[in-house]
């Protein structure tokens, strides 16, 4: 095992030096000018001072410059926001995502694996029904739907809580709702059809023949393997939900690291879109690598090893 981690470590530079080759050229390609962003055009002289300073003269040189700076973990001066670093940018942004994504993504664990288990259990109950229409519900409704249905009952209409708020832990409750809404329901229809699956076994059957009791055989047994697929899952989404999502962000007007993200591109702010961009690989690469230690701890049959030279 620490071999295959040793392993994967040594292939995020590489990854990542893909990645950041491809937002490079998705970003420089863009139509607009990040120093161009104001009514009064500039002078020449002046841009071109802009560029020298930014290392943003060439595509070329802005490539193989800005590598230099990410390995010293300098993302290097914003673009647009004048006197602020990327660095500083993210730095302030990024807890507030990464407060909503983890509130999102407990909340979606539990209720989801919990929802899921007990409808595979009792399938074709009010449990089972209850937990097919809040996956439908959850699948089928935008985040940016749910992020107003709640902003306009609880902030607008209630006043249950503040409108664009950020320092309490009642600021992570609206958001952090809408945004586990959709992993949420993914979970329980993954939990649910492999609960299922995994009670119709051989050994399920073994161990109930054996005399083992009902809720052992279920809960113990069945439910451990049963949250394989959704550790494959957990990954990317835990991903997406840490990082933040922009719409939930701009419907409740949070200062995360979604919204800056967003603003880069329209601004087209290359410096912050490409550190957004990595940081978000970095979470996604990290994350997946520990769903495949998960696997293994909640499988030890399982060889990750096998499945990364796979791979």
């Amino acid at each position: 095992m620490g071999t295959y981690i040793a392993i994967r470590l040594l292939q995020f530079p590489l990854i990542l030096g893909v990645i950041y080759v491809a937002t490079f050229l998705l970003a420089w390609v863009a139509p607009g000018d990040p120093f161009q962003q104001t009514d009064r055009t500039l002078p020449p002289e002046v841009l071109a001072q802009l560029r020298e300073r930014f290392h943003a003269e060439s595509a070329w040189e802005f490539l193989t410059y800005y590598p230099w700076q990410l390995i010293q973990g300098d993302f290097g001066p914003s673009l647009i926001h004048q006197g602020w670093s990327v660095n500083q940018i993210l730095g302030a942004s990024l807890p507030v995502s990464i407060t909503i994504g983890l509130f999102a993504l407990i909340v979606a664990m539990v209720v989801g694996v919990t929802l899921g288990a007990l409808a595979g259990v009792r399938r074709g109950g009010p449990v089972d029904w209850a937990s097919l229409s809040v996956s439908l519900i959850g699948i089928s409704l935008p985040g940016f739907v749910t992020a107003a249905l709640l902003f306009a009952a609880f902030c607008v209409h209630l006043r249950w809580f503040p409108i664009g708020h950020w320092g309490s832990l009642r600021d992570v409750v609206l958001p952090g709702l809408a945004l586990s809404l959709m992993p949420m329901a993914y979970i329980a229809r993954l939990t649910r059809v492999s609960m299922i699956d995994t009670l119709g076994s051989d050994y399920i059957r073994t161990g109930r023949a054996k005399g083992l009791a009902r809720n052992t055989v279920i809960w113990k047994h069945a439910l451990r393997n049963a949250l394989l697929p959704v550790l494959s899952y957990i990954g990317p989404a835990a991903a997406a939900t840490l990082t933040g999502s922009f719409v939930v962000e701009k419907v409740f007007n949070l200062p995360g690291l979604g919204q800056h993200f967003v603003g880069s591109v329209l601004n087209r702010d290359q410096t912050l879109i490409l550190g957004t961009v990595m940081v978000y690989s970095l979470f996604l690469l990290s994350l997946n690598l520990l769903v495949d230690i998960g696997y293994a701890l909640v499988d030890p049959r399982i060889d990750v090893t096998a499945k990364g030279a796979g791979a």
